[in-house]
């Protein structure tokens, strides 16, 4: 029993350290092509929005995979760690020189309002399963964009004025600035995100996943994910195990939307950034990359978010081949004939070894 048990932590320990490599050869190769020129200015652009994604596909993979369960409010966590960061940068513009500082304590401040959004919806939303948790998380994601959309703050000497988006009623200070301006949301956001930054947090949140997911806490949300009645028999705190998972994954989310909100000169809350749409692309790059595989999310991430653009050059054609690598990738990742190929031709060695 012990040598199976020491058998498999060597292969997971193995499997964790190739998604480690995977990551850091990627980012040489990307890191040495970019500063070289060899890839174009718009390939160039987009390494840090793909940093993003893949941050926020291994975090959704937490709570879809690991704890089984279907949440469509990622983009609303994404929204709030976006617009605290954003918030706090255009503040501290002037105070906080040093960019470095500054990103850190806009990420630490995104990371924490997403968590705290993650609790407060966790604690009633967790109670729900299926189709109805998918209905409540993807309300709250709407919510907290139309929120931000909703309301004008302006900074005035010493003092913050909150006015609803009503421009007809709307009485400015001559001497205020306007921060956050309702559609138009939030310009002027420091640029500190760099690729190294989204590299570093990738890795971060890597490290966070899959050492949860190896540990006796992730173990005890695999098993509520499985059985949650089982589970409950053997003294499993399910609200808890359930709540972390949530939280987690939210806080995970808030960070991408620091790295994608200091990417930006213009932060709005539209649709295509923080609303529905979103939600559904990363939770694409969960299902598609395989569900509960933390390597396939950054892999399908990496795929759906980089090929629309190397296809551009093909014009009509270039979403009718985005469409069937989507289509060829399900059928690879969850066709029962291919499931049995995979099982075949790469783990060969599984049935000699036992």
């Amino acid at each position: 029993m012990d040598g199976i048990m020491l058998k498999n932590m060597n292969k997971t320990k193995k499997s964790n350290l190739i998604t480690y490599a995977i990551v850091i050869v990627a980012f040489v190769v990307m890191q040495t092509l970019s500063s070289t020129g060899s890839i174009s200015s718009l390939l160039t652009g987009l390494l840090v929005p793909l940093c993003t994604y893949i941050i926020l596909a291994v975090s959704l993979n937490l709570v879809v995979g690991i704890l089984g369960e279907l949440s469509l409010g990622h983009a609303g966590f994404m929204c709030a760690g976006a617009f605290s960061s954003a918030f706090f940068s255009k503040c501290m513009r002037d105070v906080i020189e040093n960019s470095i500082v500054r990103f850190l304590l806009a990420l630490l401040i995104g990371v924490v309002v997403a968590a705290i959004f993650g609790v407060i919806i966790g604690i009633p939303v967790l109670r729900l399963k299926g189709d109805y948790l998918a209905i409540v998380t993807l309300a709250f994601g709407e919510i907290i964009k139309n929120l931000v959309m909703f309301f004008i703050l302006e900074r005035i000497p010493k003092d913050f004025i909150l006015q609803q988006k009503d421009v007809m009623a709307l009485d400015m200070d001559p001497d205020g600035t306007v921060i956050l301006n309702g559609p138009q949301g939030i310009t002027g956001t420091p640029k500190d995100s760099t690729f190294l930054i989204g590299f570093i947090l990738i890795m971060v949140t890597l490290f966070i996943v899959l050492n949860l997911v190896n540990s006796r806490d992730g173990r005890a949300i695999m098993a509520i994910r499985d059985n949650v009645i089982a589970a409950e028999s053997i003294g499993i705190n399910v609200t808890k195990y359930k709540l972390m998972a949530f939280t987690i994954s939210a806080a995970m989310a808030g960070a991408a939307g620091v790295l994608y909100a200091h990417n930006l000169s213009t932060l709005t809350a539209n649709t295509n950034n923080f609303g529905y749409n979103m939600s559904i692309t990363i939770l694409v790059f969960v299902v598609l990359g395989g569900i509960g595989n933390i390597r396939g999310s950054i892999i399908a991430a990496v795929i759906l978010t980089l090929l629309p653009e190397l296809l551009r050059g093909l014009s009509d054609y270039r979403m009718l081949i985005y469409a069937i690598v989507l289509i060829i990738m399900m059928l690879f990742n969850w066709a029962p004939k291919a499931i049995e190929w995979r099982e075949k031709y790469l783990h060969f060695g599984k049935k000699k070894e036992a």
